[in-house]
């Protein structure tokens, strides 16, 4: 049997959603009428909004079936002003890291296709900027080709506060990647639509707090979901990975002309795999062939940021990150060269 106390008990569950309250603090409740097993209710919102309303509704109409609501009606009117003064008023929206006001720089990190080593660039490169004192975010949006929780060695999850998604914070980088949300590495099969709201997600629903900057590790090539992630990401400034082999080169271009078509800015290419040292002679040997990055600087009218060694990180002990070069890693130093010309672009 349905009554006062029962509804009482499910308002106390739902918020306001502008004013992150509940029900029976906001005091929305302004009619009830219990007839056995049938619940009407006339509720205050602080704001007009029909999604919100329509979410709400079932929210409450679920619950009071559970406590043995047979149906339930529901209507909506308005909290005054005056009411939602002296509840404290709207709090401060979170910033998006999309919004106007957020001083955040997004720094993509694109290739022509698969291989290049696009993810570890993207890794170390924000590792490198945090390592010159940047507060660094980074963001795999590869989708369907996450490795960036692998690369790094992070075993947790994202957690969540005040019903925003909170970064795993790793080597003082901010993280959030695909690979979070899906279990035991299992393959994506979602298609577009569900893909963008999962991006979306990533910008709005995480709490970055105070970034100097975003690095975007981008999926390769230019298909729909590249296509996706540049066009949520306005005046986003942008780095090319390629190999040495002029035909990687060649594709890697393409990847900068979309760049150039949705007003990114590039600032400049990477090569990586550039050459293989021996460690015990010294001996340079160009083993995907030589001129890749020139060639695609040259093409894009950009620079050439760095050129990067064929060649496993060093491991660190007590630390389990296979794809990151630690500091004294004389890859790590290029790294750091190539930090300190984005960040120098970035200033200008």
């Amino acid at each position: 049997m349905m009554d006062q106390g029962k509804v009482t008990e499910v308002l106390k569950t739902v918020q306001d959603p502008f004013l992150h309250k509940n029900l029976m603090e906001t005091h929305a409740l302004r009619d009830l009428k219990i007839q056995g097993d049938f619940v009407s209710l006339k509720l205050a919102l602080s704001r007009q909004d029909s999604v919100k309303q329509m979410q709400i509704q079932v929210e409450i109409s679920s619950k009071l079936k559970e406590k043995g609501a047979e149906s339930v009606g529901m209507r909506f009117t308005l909290l005054s002003a005056d009411e939602i003064k002296a509840l404290g008023g709207f709090p401060e929206e979170e910033t998006s890291l999309l919004s106007p006001k957020s001083g955040t720089v997004f720094i993509a990190v694109a290739s022509g296709k698969g291989g290049v080593g696009k993810s570890t660039v993207s890794v170390n490169l924000a590792l490198a900027m945090a390592r010159l004192g940047k507060k660094v975010g980074l963001l795999d949006a590869d989708i369907y080709g996450f490795s960036v929780p692998d690369m790094m060695g992070i075993g947790n999850r994202p957690t969540l506060k005040n019903d925003r998604i909170i970064p795993v914070e790793r080597f003082g980088v901010k993280v959030i990647s695909m690979g979070f949300f899906v279990e035991n590495n299992s393959p994506v099969i979602w298609r577009g639509p569900m893909l963008g709201k999962m991006l979306n997600n990533f910008f709005s629903d995480v709490d970055w707090g105070n970034l100097d900057c975003l690095i975007l590790d981008l999926p390769p090539g230019t298909g729909d979901i590249a296509m996706d992630v540049h066009g949520k990401i306005p005046h986003s400034k942008e780095i090319i990975v390629t190999t040495p082999h002029p035909t990687a080169a060649f594709v890697a271009a393409r990847a900068g002309e979309m760049a150039v078509k949705t007003e990114h800015e590039i600032l400049g290419v990477i090569e990586n795999m550039a050459y293989y040292q021996s460690p015990k002679t010294g001996e340079i040997e160009y083993v995907f062939g030589q001129g890749g990055g020139e060639k695609l600087s040259g093409l894009l009218k950009t620079d050439l940021l760095g050129q990067l060694p064929l060649r496993q990180p060093v491991e660190q002990e007590g630390e389990f990150a296979p794809g990151v070069y630690f500091e004294g890693d004389p890859v790590a130093a290029i790294y750091d060269s190539i930090a300190e010309k984005v960040i120098n672009k970035l200033q200008k």
